[in-house]
């Protein structure tokens, strides 16, 4: 393989993901909308990477293409099913404890408070000379936009309520779900391949079906509360609205993703007594998130530690129960089931565009809401069960080293499918693919743009924050998963970080890129994984170690949790600040409000 010192990037249109040069299209005006970004590290070196040694270990953290034997069920979706109709009711090795509506959830809470259009992979960025466009802040511009005074077209004519899209439907009866609005698809007749755009405040809020209809699930709960307020006062403003669907958001963040994500003891050795709310006698111990004036983005957690749920992503996904064509004839074990990218939209939940009436999503597949039968009956397993996310590790699912966006259309056969000639994800790429101007695999990606950003290694990080650095030993590529060897420790399935990455090189031109340095991106799942792995070598069997839960470790909980409790206690309109005790005010849980409730109230399920 050719090496490139510097990745040669060419411009791409704003907006793309990673795309533009430092300093185009900048608008250098009101700092009052444009929070920026900031190092959290500012002490420490860059760490440099030769961008042919990241793109090695890119492609060593893809998995194989899951779909491999059809005569062996599904390989890397889930065990073999029992029947083209029901799941397996046992997990997959991958599978975590967190409900898989948490990767999507992260994703919606990364698109919140951060973009950055500005940014770009061709040249080192200066993180101080970066303008975040979304207010850093948990205050769900991406949901409100610029308002019904800047932006009639998202609301109904009185300016309180979001206009929403078509009903969705589930088997041909009508949900409570919808869509999110869209322009009228008038030039499709006219223009090949024409799309209708989603009216929304963040157009990456649909970039995948999922995402999507979380984001419809949001405008509901606005809408829902705002009838339910305008009953009691017609002369409600838009403002206090917003404001009371904005705590309920802020609510979720901190008590329920948050605790899943970092871990409860995390979360107690940053803020003890988080759940008493926010007083004077009552405060975060926020060591390493600090700010003079304004409150910022550090580099670290958006260009790494936050791109954890890049790992937690599925393959393929159920949407809801009612769907029960095979999307591949020579398949069973995806009947109901698609891919979270494909080649072809069919067989995948690619965004962007309109999809089909009947992909309504049952939000009980993706966190904890109990599913109710016909006979009004909570059922559970088989195709009922909740959808877990994959676990946090060094290891990502096929379709993400394809993104299609990026791809060659070469790239996938027919049916949509990753082909799968080769040995390794590498010999699936038509030649283009091996350029460096727009890659397609997610976590070369990730790679350049730590390295363009000049975040600093794993392993400094860990120091500076007072934490056990891992020993290159103990840095491994691939799943999160156990198998015969567990007691041992010795997981057979791991590859060791350093040779894998000599290994691949035979002309040994990068031998120690990584030796006692890792990408801060890489480090956070590492880490990670290791504490899943002193946990997995105590269980009684490979069953019991994979059904283990993985959180984030020290050093990526710590600049995760730190940063998203520093974002809330730097917003003097959040409930933390304006009113600390205050708990959730519909539904039934209050206290123990979840994301599963949020949910329940917005689109009114019962059960």
């Amino acid at each position: 393989m050719e090496y490139m010192a510097k990745a040669k990037i060419p411009h791409r249109a704003a907006g793309a993901h990673g795309a533009g040069v430092r300093g185009d299209q900048v608008n250098r005006g009101s700092r009052t909308f444009e929070g920026r970004f900031g190092r959290m590290f500012r002490a420490l070196p860059a760490a440099e990477f030769d961008n042919g040694a990241l793109e090695d270990l890119a492609w060593a953290m893809s998995a194989a293409p899951e779909r491999q034997d059809p005569t062996a069920g599904t390989p890397g979706f889930s065990k073999p099913s029992a029947s083209p109709e029901t799941d397996e009711k046992f997990q997959d090795d991958e599978e975590s404890g967190i409900p898989s509506g948490y990767t999507y959830l992260g994703q919606f809470i990364d698109h919140d408070i951060t973009f950055d259009p500005a940014s770009s992979l061709q040249k080192q960025n200066d993180p101080d000379g970066l303008v975040d466009f979304r207010t850093p802040a948990l205050d769900l511009d991406c949901v409100y936009g610029r308002g019904p005074e800047d932006q009639p077209y998202m609301y109904e004519s009185n300016g309180k309520k979001f206009l929403l899209g078509r009903q969705l439907t589930e088997g041909g009866t009508p949900v409570t779900g919808r869509t999110v609005p869209r322009d009228l698809p008038r030039f499709k007749g006219d223009i090949p391949n024409a799309k209708t755009r989603a009216l929304i405040g963040d157009k990456r809020n649909d970039e995948n079906v999922i995402v999507s209809q979380l984001q419809c699930v949001f405008l509901q709960f606005h809408n829902r509360l705002a009838g339910e307020m305008m009953t009691q006062n017609p002369d409600v403003e838009f403002k206090e609205i917003q404001r009371r669907v904005r705590w309920h958001y802020q609510y979720v963040v901190l008590n329920d993703f948050l605790p899943r994500i970092v871990g409860t003891k995390t979360m107690e050795k940053i803020w003890p007594n988080w759940r008493q709310g926010y007083c004077c006698d009552n405060q975060p111990n926020l060591c390493f998130y600090k700010f003079h004036d304004d409150p910022y983005i550090p580099i670290e957690f958006s260009a790494a530690a936050y791109r954890f749920g890049h790992s937690m992503i599925r393959p393929i996904y159920r949407l809801n129960t009612k769907i029960n064509q095979p999307i591949a004839n020579d398949d069973p074990g995806l009947t109901g089931r698609f891919f979270i990218f494909a080649g072809v939209q069919e067989r995948g939940l690619n965004g962007f565009d309109e999809f089909p009436s009947h992909w309504a999503i049952d939000w009980s597949l993706y966190f904890d809401i109990k599913h109710l039968d016909a006979n009004g009956e909570s059922t559970d397993g088989g195709i009922t069960r909740v959808q877990p996310a994959y676990k946090i590790d060094t290891s990502i699912v096929n379709p993400l080293a394809f993104l299609p966006e990026f791809s060659d259309e070469n790239s996938f056969d027919v049916k949509g499918a990753a082909l799968t000639l080769g040995n390794s994800p590498r010999d699936n790429l038509r030649p283009q693919e091996h350029s460096h101007r727009s890659p397609s695999n997610l976590a070369i990606r990730n790679f350049w743009r730590g390295n363009s950003m000049g975040l600093p290694s794993g392993q400094d990080v860990a120091r500076a924050m007072g934490e056990t650095v891992i020993e290159d030993k103990d840095l491994l590529i691939g799943k999160a998963q156990a198998d015969d060897t567990h007691k041992t420790g010795d997981f057979q399935s791991l590859n060791d970080f350093t040779f894998k990455i000599k290994d691949t090189d035979p002309e040994k031109r990068v031998q120690n890129a990584f030796v006692g340095k890792a990408p801060l991106w890489y480090y956070v799942l590492a880490e990670a994984q290791l504490a899943w792995r002193k946990l997995a070598v105590n269980a009684k069997d490979a069953d019991e170690a994979n059904r283990l839960p993985v959180t984030l470790g020290p050093v990526g909980g710590r600049i995760v949790a730190e940063t998203l409790i520093g974002l809330l206690l730097a917003d003097s309109h959040s409930y933390l600040n304006q009113d600390p005790k205050w708990v959730p005010e519909v539904g039934d849980k209050k206290e123990k409000f979840k994301m599963g409730d949020f949910i329940k109230y917005a689109l009114d399920l019962k059960g």
